[in-house]
């Protein structure tokens, strides 16, 4: 594969880069899907997305031209129906897909019918795809309220993963909620170092013992941050445009993901919100090698590298 995904940059050809196995290790559900699919659908067209400011501004845009297409159950399905879809067609052979708790209410409060659900839009949409499902809860819950309500999702051992996301200052208090994670033996992840400090990202990783940072760019200013990182092997779920997009970065040429590499942090290409953003992960890497970041050659290593998780 190493020789067609070369190939494939090198031509500029998007469908051959589809038949290549890639990973996406950065998704949310809800988001992560398909935009012409849901657009068909719906049968409206979703409006391209513009630049951010930040977080605020994404959510506001995401309520008023995704959400009111998508109401109640129904459109909670078709979405993650959406996110396979996109898989299935990019040449996703493993994804990680987040849920978030709170998302159960849908399914009447309850997690066991929320993961039936997903189960079987997962068989019936791209059984071929390796599944790894997550766990997502927002930092603005109350800790004690947060851990009682994974106990629900963790008692249905479906879930491999963890992640947390929200305000990247509150973070490393949810030591507590972590813990329990870890002792189910879930990947654990977190958004920081998007918005926040070179040093937030190391307190977090270290705090919450991760095994993957979501995002995680700010590390790039400290070169101490990045060594410890690179020391600790702990994997950076990076997603590009996502990161232009809410004024993190300016553009591809200045993105700090090549700071990150050329320090030895283990680095991944990932899509995020592809119904806002719709990039997906064969485009990102196609933005990478045309802004001159990479070769062909270290982005097929950066490719490889995110299967060993």
């Amino acid at each position: 594969m190493k020789d067609r995904f070369i190939a494939a940059l090198q031509q500029n050809n998007l469908a051959e880069m589809r038949k290549v196995p890639k990973a996406d290790l950065h998704n949310h559900s809800t988001r992560g899907g398909n935009k012409r699919y849901i657009e068909k659908w719906c049968g409206t067209k979703i409006p391209d997305c513009p630049k951010f400011r930040d977080l605020h501004e994404m959510n506001q845009w995401n309520a008023i031209n995704l959400k009111r297409l998508l109401p109640g159950r129904p459109g909670y399905e078709k979405r993650i129906e959406a996110a396979f879809e996109q898989a299935k067609m990019d040449g996703v052979h493993l994804l990680h897909m987040s849920v978030t708790i709170g998302e159960e209410a849908l399914f009447d409060n309850s997690a066991e019918k929320l993961v039936y659900a997903i189960q079987d839009i997962h068989q019936r949409v791209a059984p071929e795809v390796i599944f790894i499902p997550e766990i997502a809860f927002l930092t603005y819950t109350p800790i004690d309220e947060t851990s009682e309500k994974l106990d629900q999702f963790l008692e249905l051992n479906y879930f491999k993963s963890m992640d947390i996301f929200g305000d990247e200052f509150a973070v490393p208090a949810f030591k507590k909620v972590f813990r329990k994670a870890k002792d189910k033996g879930l990947i654990l992840k977190a958004h920081v170092g998007e918005f926040g400090t070179a040093e937030l990202v190391r307190q977090a990783a270290e705090v919450l013992e991760l095994d993957q940072i979501q995002h995680g760019i700010a590390a790039a200013s400290s070169p101490q941050v990045m060594k410890w990182l690179s020391d600790q092997q702990i994997q950076l779920n990076i997603c590009p445009t996502s990161n232009i997009l809410l004024s993190r970065v300016e553009n591809y040429q200045t993105h700090p993901i090549r700071i990150l590499y050329d320090h030895g942090v283990r680095v991944t290409v990932n899509s995020d919100d592809m119904l806002i953003f719709d990039q997906s992960v064969s485009q990102e890497f196609f933005n990478l090698y045309h802004a001159g970041l990479f070769s062909a050659e270290e982005l097929n290593e950066i490719r490889e590298d995110a299967f060993a998780n």
